[in-house]
């Protein structure tokens, strides 16, 4: 007598708290550095209070555009309704990889687009000049003073945060042709490269 098939489970459409806490989860533990970590974390929880405070909705790309015009509707700046929206995007993202979501759902979530950036940057940025400065005007005479000169370096050259710069492995760093590069895997394992100009390699060597 032939065993009885189990009958296999479909993907959800309305995601409970322990699934999301479960995506919550796999998002926080692709991520290397501890400040995105942080981030990461307050987007998701705030999205999950949201998510659930609503009676039964389904995960899909109609209450993420809902979700977006509530983080307008409460006039956030536009890079961070961004960052929260990716943040969403992330939670699909594994969702669907662990079985819990259709990834029919997880790519119309993708596809939520993100909301125009109007004007300039808030703060100070450093031009290209001012940063030239800065690497000049380290000593780098001592060994205190190379390292500060290579830190400014791959901060200014590779645009990396503080948190990356502090997680930084030796391997992960390559040089070619003289410039600096930084390669790192995202957590959808595609590679992102980040490089600078050759003299701020040749510094850094």
């Amino acid at each position: 007598m032939s065993k009885p098939r189990k009958k296999k489970r479909s993907p959800k459409r309305v995601l409970a708290l322990p699934d999301l806490e479960q995506s919550k989860a796999s998002v926080l533990n692709s991520l290397t550095s501890q400040s995105g970590q942080r981030t990461y974390d307050h987007a998701i929880a705030d999205f999950v209070d949201w998510y659930c405070s609503e009676p039964r909705l389904a995960f899909n790309r109609t209450v993420v555009l809902r979700y977006r015009i509530y983080l307008e509707q409460k006039q956030y700046a536009p890079t961070t309704i961004n960052l929260r929206l990716a943040a969403v995007r992330r939670v699909a993202f594994e969702a669907a990889d662990s079985g819990l979501l259709s990834p029919e759902l997880a790519a119309g979530i993708r596809r939520v687009k993100e909301v125009r950036r109007i004007g300039v940057r808030a703060g100070n940025w450093l031009t290209a000049e001012q940063g030239k400065l800065l690497l000049a005007s380290v000593d780098r005479g001592s060994l205190r003073g190379k390292r500060n000169y290579a830190m400014l370096a791959v901060l200014i050259g590779c645009g990396l945060r503080r948190g990356e710069l502090l997680g930084l492995r030796v391997d992960s760093i390559a040089t070619a042709r003289g410039a600096l590069g930084h390669r790192r895997l995202s957590g959808q394992g595609r590679a992102h490269s980040y490089g600078s100009g050759p003299k701020l390699g040749e510094g850094c060597d």
